[in-house]
């Protein structure tokens, strides 16, 4: 079996304004589709976060890719490590999204893989990995501050027709009593049973008493999660950890770096979670060494992959750290190949996150996958058990096109809004 042709499509998903720590989400969240075909016609899917950059890296790919034997990942790494690996350097960034290049050029080419391999032999990607640890994978409301607006086409404003969490997702959320309307919003919809509110964006002290808010509503047995992406000064996130001592499932990234989190962790005692400070297999060293943080987001995406994941999986179990799953905007296939993942994967014991209610458009056939009580079932149809939308598929790419948007960039758009705005790597 080798891999005949290779297909990379940028779309443009609708995404309303949510503000974090560096400004405020665009109208349009990127993504990019790849789709591997075999020459006995079996396609595989791999999704990653959208840019110029990356449509050109994994074109440049193509040359590498076309020819090679699914199956044989460590051949295709060791291909494709030798003519782009020194171009990324591993550059993370500062922005609390992962700007490294390799690691997800590799990541969507490997779930691709996979879900030709499962087809191949009829088996679910979650038997390649390992097998069925859990049957329903469960997830957690990822909460935005927000300004009122639908994103898309409608920009800033509404469609008044909507109902439901459709209608939440459109509503303003600058106050707790705000936030709280939406995470019930979301909650009824899909059933979630634990919160994250997505901080750094206002002063920290209404977030910390959002955090009351949605204690006071839900109950003191719905986990609580708070992630300020680095913003915080370490005096700043010692005061409002005391506050929030024992209403917090987890911290996340309060601080920026290990060293901050490391003396954090000292300070107070709520169990520390990252997905910016460790964020690489060269970050764990010291990151064992100095314990700068309990629980580790894995992200596939910037990871370099599901066996990646996998590897961290086995060195968080080791050294005593717990497991959670980052998320970015998405659609159906990174969300299946994060079921997948955590299905086979026992050391995940915390809800996953995912952006997934705030983006509307789907690229699968069936369309929007459903949530039951805040899980995911586990598909038992070989490969990842999805089938691609073409129409949905060219829709989502002429929005790429239409909408001008090839790179990310949430402090450009605060900008319009407010000219004076600036990404600070401490704000408060």
């Amino acid at each position: 079996m080798k891999i005949l042709e290779m297909h990379v499509t940028p779309i443009a998903l609708t995404d309303p304004p949510l503000l974090n720590s560096v400004g405020l989400h665009q109208p349009y969240a990127l993504r990019t589709i790849v789709e591997l075909v075999t020459d006995d016609g079996i396609s595989g899917l791999g999704e990653i976060p959208g840019s110029a950059k990356i449509t050109a890296l994994l074109e440049a790919a193509k040359e590498f890719v076309i020819g090679k034997d699914p199956f044989q990942l460590n051949a295709l790494y060791a291909a494709l490590d030798s003519q782009f690996r020194s171009a990324d350097k591993d550059f993370r960034g500062t922005n609390p999204w992962d700007q490294r290049l390799f690691v997800h050029l590799f990541s969507a080419l490997e779930v691709a893989c996979y879900d030709i391999m499962g087809k191949s032999l009829g088996r679910p990607v979650v038997d390649l990995l390992g097998g069925v640890f859990r049957e329903r994978v469960p997830f957690a409301a990822y909460l935005f501050y927000k300004y009122k607006g639908a994103g898309g086409e409608l920009g800033f404003e509404i469609d008044p027709t909507a109902t439901g969490w459709a209608a939440a997702r459109q509503a303003e959320a600058v106050t707790p009593e705000q936030l709280v309307a939406q995470a019930k919003a979301m909650c009824e919809e899909y059933g979630f049973r634990s919160l994250k509110l997505k901080a750094g964006a206002l002063e920290p002290d209404i977030e910390v008493a959002t955090m009351f808010a949605l204690r006071e509503a839900f109950g003191p047995d719905t986990p609580l999660r708070i992630d300020p992406n680095a913003v915080w000064s370490l005096e700043t996130a010692i005061r409002c950890g005391e506050k929030m001592r024992g209403i917090l499932e987890y911290y996340e990234d309060p601080v920026r770096g290990q060293d901050n989190m490391a003396k954090l962790k000292k300070a107070v005692d709520i169990p520390l979670a990252t997905n910016m400070c460790t964020t690489s297999f060269g970050d764990l060293p010291n990151s064992i060494a100095v314990h700068s943080e309990d629980i580790i987001l894995a992200d596939h995406h910037y990871w370099g992959g599901l066996r990646a994941c996998q590897e961290l999986a086995a060195i968080c179990r080791t050294f005593g750290r717990g497991l959670s799953m980052h998320s970015n905007s998405h659609v159906g296939i990174s969300l299946t190949a994060m079921v997948h993942l955590a299905a086979a994967t026992p050391h995940l014991t915390y809800d996953l996150d995912t952006h997934y209610p705030w983006q509307p458009e789907e690229i699968l056939v069936g369309g929007k996958i459903q949530f039951e009580d805040g899980t995911l079932r586990v598909p038992h149809e070989p490969g990842l058990g999805i089938e691609l939308d073409r129409a949905m598929l060219a829709k989502l790419h002429a929005n790429y096109i239409a909408c001008g948007i090839t790179e990310r960039d949430d402090a450009g758009e605060m900008r319009k809004l407010k000219p004076e705005w600036k990404s600070e790597l401490t704000r408060w």
